[in-house]
């Protein structure tokens, strides 16, 4: 295994939350996003993968904490197969929360378990063919039917960012009329509930753990939720490390975290060298 050093966050609250985490590691919680952070962005996201160094990392380093989460927008289930975590030995306490907490599948009973279906996706999946053929940014862009969410992908269209702003207006608009919201990423507009993301999942969960620290690695707007939910909790006295899987395509979640690190590359050395330091075997 390869030996890694750890980062120096550039926050006294990164500095912190680095320092509690690895005080108590048995009361702390890593949670991670899976696309972009875990896993490399593809053109198809049926194509991505974790790294592959992140199952293997995380089976080192999950023993030693108090828990480890993996909280995505895709169904629970399909980030467990696209991130091979079903039976690996060192990850028997992962949780992962799929579509932003609404789904968890628990390693210890490999079940998944789910809230009710949101009402307005299914309308929402339905009208979006011809809003997409409307407007004039249809062609090369793809919808991704996530069961309680749906997105639009414009990374193969011809001109990816000017297909993500002509989409924005109209996208808002059927997402108004359904009840939903659109949440902006890179080069994708994801239509679901409101009162559904990554900073209520997470600090749900830190909650139910019991935990004294947290660590959050995240790659997209998506997750600027999560990450403004360990700010609300390091101010509550909770200490936190916000860790960014660095993209130029998303500035603001860099210009928020203590640490930045060069995409899942990055994030799997920064667990094999947190693993490292609270004492591999």
């Amino acid at each position: 295994m390869g030996s890694y050093s750890l980062p120096v966050p550039s926050t006294p609250a990164g500095c912190d939350g680095l320092a509690a985490l690895l005080a108590g590691p048995q009361r702390a919680v890593v949670a991670l996003d899976f696309d972009g952070t875990l896993a490399e962005i593809v053109p198809d996201p049926e194509q991505a993968r974790a790294h592959p160094g992140a199952v293997p990392a995380l089976a080192r380093l999950a023993p030693r904490l108090g828990s480890v989460a993996v909280i995505t927008g895709r169904p629970a289930a399909v980030a467990v197969h696209h991130g091979g975590f079903a039976g690996v030995a060192g990850l028997e306490r992962l949780v992962v929360l799929g579509h932003y907490g609404a789904e968890r599948w628990d390693a210890a009973t490999n079940a998944v378990t789910a809230d009710a279906p949101p009402p307005g996706v299914a309308a929402a999946r339905t009208e979006l063919p011809g809003i997409l053929a409307g407007s004039g940014a249809g062609r090369g862009t793809w919808i991704e039917d996530k069961g309680r969410a749906v997105a639009v992908h414009t990374r193969r269209a011809p001109h990816p960012q000017d297909a993500f702003d002509a989409l924005r207006e109209p996208l808002n608009t059927l997402a108004d009329r359904h009840g939903l919201i659109v949440e902006p990423g890179r080069l994708v507009l994801e239509l679901r509930p409101p009162g559904v993301d990554k900073g209520a999942a997470l600090t749900s969960y830190v909650r139910e753990s019991g935990a004294r620290s947290v660590l959050y690695a995240g790659d997209d707007l998506g997750d600027l939720a999560a990450f403004a939910a360990v700010e609300k909790l390091r101010s509550e006295g909770l200490p936190g490390l916000l860790v960014c899987s660095g993209s130029s395509e998303v500035a603001e979640l860099a210009g928020r975290a203590d640490v930045v690190v060069d995409g899942p590359g990055g994030v799997v050395d920064l667990l094999t060298a947190l693993a490292g330091r609270l004492g591999d075997a």
